[in-house]
């Protein structure tokens, strides 16, 4: 279930050299790319679950139920017509979704992010940690933080932020916005994090116009890294605090994938009931604190300390989590094949479940921290046949999706 989406890259809003960031080797000569739809479905299950929730979230399998029967069987990436019909705020859902999806696809292997996690969640921790107060950023608009921020194997910081629309050019290009001043639109919302020099990456704004079907014009993911403004310095001195939020984001999120729940929330909170969550001088409060510390770890405990789930070999590691039989409304018919279910499985490494069983919080930061878990992320791979797709992150986690 391949299918072929135009990237353009405008190199021209890269700063000149010797500024930073210099235009990425890897985008160099990017024309038209394919790219599997099962592993963009399985990449917009682990970014729209959140590394810090409560309650139930079916995030990890609304993709797969709902959008396989959006993608037509067309040679490049287009909606049915049913699906782009959809009232404007399914349309909206959609339209997010897969403009987190793809472009964050395209990057995990272009750029090699071995660490994502959600820009809110960052800031909260990294303040939370380094002892500062950051402004409170809108959920909309402007001053709205960057969707995500990203470490990729070479130690360089990347800060993203997502665009996706059904509208065309026109409204592809408003979603981007401009430098301004004021600036507008993706161009002003990643504008909130800067990192040393010597660690910065990109620092994108990625808009994808989704091609429908039997309109003129296919799918294009367009890219541009304008100037910062007005950001939230991370100074050298606190970097070990940023690897200590995008980890722990990361890691959080696969274990919600896994069925790890209870042992997720610790991951991402340790310090108490939220990311942002620190010791409190007033008495009342601290001991409020430190009871949801001591029950949310209770809870981990249990979690950890059962044998139930599904097992099964990955890429060099056994993992354990959880796997979904998902009956489709109706049968679908996909590159010939008649498609009735979706077999769906996401498991943690049986090793990293056994270091959180001995000791599932660690409120020091996960880099200076005596765990090796924290360390068990790494590069994004991805495995694709007829019907099959996997994600694997490094030895930590790894996600598969069956079309039988």
């Amino acid at each position: 279930m391949d299918r072929t989406i135009r990237i353009q890259i405008d190199q021209t809003t890269w700063p000149k050299a010797p500024q930073l960031p210099q235009f990425p080797r890897s985008f160099m000569g990017i024309g038209v790319e394919t790219m599997n739809v099962p592993a963009i479905l399985l990449k917009i299950g682990f970014l729209t679950t959140p590394s810090s929730a409560s309650g139930v979230s079916l995030s990890e399998f609304w993709a797969y139920v709902r959008y396989l029967a959006a993608i037509t069987g067309d040679s490049d990436l287009r909606l049915t017509t049913a699906f782009s019909n959809l009232d404007a705020h399914q349309k909206t859902i959609l339209s997010d979704d897969f403009g987190m999806g793809v472009p964050m696809t395209w990057l995990t292997h272009t750029l090699d992010l071995q660490q994502i996690c959600d820009g809110r969640y960052f800031l909260d921790r990294f303040a939370a940690q380094a002892g500062a107060i950051v402004q409170k950023k809108a959920r909309r608009g402007p001053s709205k933080v960057p969707d995500f921020v990203a470490r990729d194997g070479s130690g360089a910081w990347h800060v993203i932020e997502c665009k996706g629309t059904q509208s065309g050019s026109g409204y592809q290009a408003n979603q981007i916005g401009s430098a301004g001043p004021p600036p507008t639109g993706g161009i002003a919302q990643k504008n909130s994090i800067v990192f040393p020099r010597s660690y910065s990456g990109q620092r994108l704004v990625c808009a994808l116009s989704i091609g429908l079907e039997g309109v003129a014009g296919s799918s294009t993911l367009k890219i541009v890294d304008p100037e910062p403004e007005d950001p939230v310095v991370v100074e050298d001195v606190n970097l070990n605090l940023a690897e200590d939020a995008v980890q722990r984001g990361s890691i959080a999120k696969a274990l919600r994938l896994a069925g790890f729940e209870a042992t997720a929330d610790v991951t991402a909170a340790p310090m108490g009931r939220f990311a942002s969550s620190r010791p409190n001088p007033r008495r009342r409060y601290e001991e409020e604190r430190l009871r949801v510390v001591e029950e949310r770890l209770s809870a981990a405990q249990e979690e950890l300390s059962r044998e139930d789930g599904t097992r099964w070999r990955g890429r060099n590691a056994s993992f354990r989590g959880r796997e979904a039989h998902i009956a489709l409304p109706r049968p679908l018919n996909i590159d010939g094949s008649e498609i009735k279910k979706v077999i769906l499985r996401q498991g943690i490494n049986e090793e990293v479940l056994t270091e959180l069983r001995a000791r599932p919080v660690v409120d020091s930061p996960l880099p200076t921290a005596d765990v090796s878990w924290g360390d068990a992320g790494g590069s994004t791979k991805i495995d694709t046949s007829d019907g099959f797709a996997a994600l694997q992150i490094g030895e930590l986690f790894r996600s598969e999706i069956r079309l039988v």
